[in-house]
């Protein structure tokens, strides 16, 4: 990915939030506070006894005897909830608690060492906020550390090269070992579809995987910010990693704020836009939200992972048949990132502008496509 391609993806400088909570605050200001904002519908008393989000077992997945039935179980968990924790998944246990300890580490680090790593304007990559499209628009409560880590070829060679050790050479690692998870993952998508693997691979092999280190520092007034915006992901595929032991994430699911209860050793796994695109809605990405506390900060590791940067994304031709037209227009991956990125988070309202929108005329049997 050439330079110049790069810097159009961006967003505006914010402040920091970290160090912003330092500060005896009297009152939040005034660009953090959502007066409108949806509280959790589900009180902890009932979210023990609603349904949660469903568990695979990667190991299942593998597994000749098992397979058919996780399967089911994948197809079920993709296509009502758009969600689920991924057990067994084979990623280095050592690997994961590494991450986990190097990210608090990069994140206390002191102000004057972050600078160096802070997001050049006109970019998204490193500290800072993202989907930052104006200087009026709300700002979420929270930082963020944002990087391309795979392809090789497309990491910033002022930032993943100049990062400090340890934590470079671990999230190296464990980029490459998430890159085989997402493959993994996709690849029995595809199976549970009964699409062509050879076109999920065609989309996500040597996919653009970017890793966005968040961290939600503690609030006065919690009920009055939102960590991060209610949003649907962009990407095929987030692996979400808990870092530290406070919740915060939350899924719109029947109409409902649900939050979500991360299991030990487990990855939480949810479909993105382009993986709506693929399957043609047949699998749907989410709206969720993360939330902050008044008391202790919250840490998480997204890692998204996309189709090939080269590439197009769209509908799958295996999955477009007379009576399942396409839902979605095809475009290339580089236009699709730079109208993702100039938006504000807001829901799935990206995604609708790349919808095919058919208008049956009463005096013609042909549709009308806009």
């Amino acid at each position: 990915m050439e330079q110049k391609e790069v810097n159009k993806i961006s967003s505006l400088l914010v402040p920091c939030v970290q160090e912003l909570a330092k500060e005896s605050m009297t009152a939040i200001p005034a660009r953090y506070i959502r007066p409108h904002q949806d509280q959790p519908m589900i009180s902890d008393a009932i979210h023990s006894q609603t349904p949660q989000v469903p568990v695979i077992d990667m190991h299942k997945l593998l597994s000749l005897d098992s397979m058919d039935s996780e399967l089911d179980s994948l197809h079920f968990a993709c296509k009502e909830w758009g969600f689920f924790q991924l057990v067994n998944h084979g990623v280095s246990s050592l690997l994961v608690e590494k991450m986990k300890i190097e990210t608090q580490d990069f994140f206390d680090l002191p102000m004057e060492e972050k600078k160096i790593y802070w997001q050049y304007p006109g970019e998204v990559e490193g500290f800072g906020q993202n989907f930052v499209a104006s200087e009026e628009q709300k700002l979420d409560w929270g930082d963020l550390f944002v990087l391309t880590t795979q392809p090789i070829h497309l990491r910033k060679p002022h930032l993943f090269p100049k990062l400090p050790l340890p934590i470079r050479s671990t999230l190296d690692a464990y980029s490459s070992e998430l890159k085989d998870l997402a493959i993994a993952i996709t690849a029995k998508i595809a199976k549970a579809l009964k699409m062509e693997l050879g076109e999920m691979r065609e989309f996500f092999d040597d996919g653009m995987q970017m890793v966005r280190m968040n961290y939600y520092p503690p609030c006065p007034q919690p009920e009055k910010v939102i960590g991060l915006s209610p949003h649907a992901d962009g990407s095929g595929l987030t692996i979400l990693l808990q870092v530290n032991e406070v919740e915060g994430l939350q899924i719109r699911k029947d109409g409902m704020w649900m939050p979500v209860k991360p299991l030990p050793n487990a990855f939480i796994v949810n479909i993105g836009d382009m993986m709506e695109m693929i399957t043609n809605g047949a699998y749907r990405s989410i709206e969720h939200r993360a939330t902050v506390n008044s008391l202790k900060a919250r840490l998480s590791i997204a890692t998204f992972y996309m189709t090939r940067y080269e590439g197009e994304v769209g509908p799958a031709s295996s999955l477009i048949t007379q009576h399942t037209p396409a839902l979605f227009k095809r475009v290339t991956v580089k236009e699709y990132l730079r109208g993702l990125f100039a938006r504000e988070l807001d829901g799935k309202s990206y995604l609708d502008t790349l919808r095919i929108r058919r208008v049956e005329h009463q005096d013609e049997s042909n549709l009308a496509i806009k």
